[in-house]
């Protein structure tokens, strides 16, 4: 199983960022996705899930602001981020589950700075 996460880097406050998750080694139609995220000092947190059946999820936080998708033929999940803050500051992480069996991918780095 891998999950290969990709697009963090530095970006000001109020711009975007998208990123993405390639999967491989487990039939990505049937697990759920999410990305997780975690702050330096903070744990990590849920920002976003998405299930097999397409179904979203946020965190209050970003709601509004960040939109999660998927392209189960190419066995992506994306997470769209837009008006971006200091605070969103992390490492992202890609995850996947089915039924319990979770696996998570290697993290992003998203710094959001002037």
């Amino acid at each position: 199983v891998q999950l290969q996460a990709s697009g963090g880097g530095l970006v000001q406050p109020g711009g975007s960022l998208r990123l993405s998750c390639a999967a491989s080694g487990f039939i990505f139609s049937i697990n759920d996705m999410a990305w997780y995220r975690q702050a330096p000092g903070k744990q990590r947190e849920l920002v976003a899930g998405i299930t097999s059946g397409g179904i979203p999820n946020y965190t209050e936080s970003v709601k509004g602001r960040f939109t999660i998708s998927r392209d189960n033929a190419k066995k992506t999940v994306a997470l769209q981020m837009n008006s971006l803050k200091p605070e969103d500051t992390a490492v992202y992480y890609c995850q996947s589950n089915r039924l319990g069996r979770v696996y998570w991918g290697q993290g992003t780095l998203v710094t959001v700075s002037s």
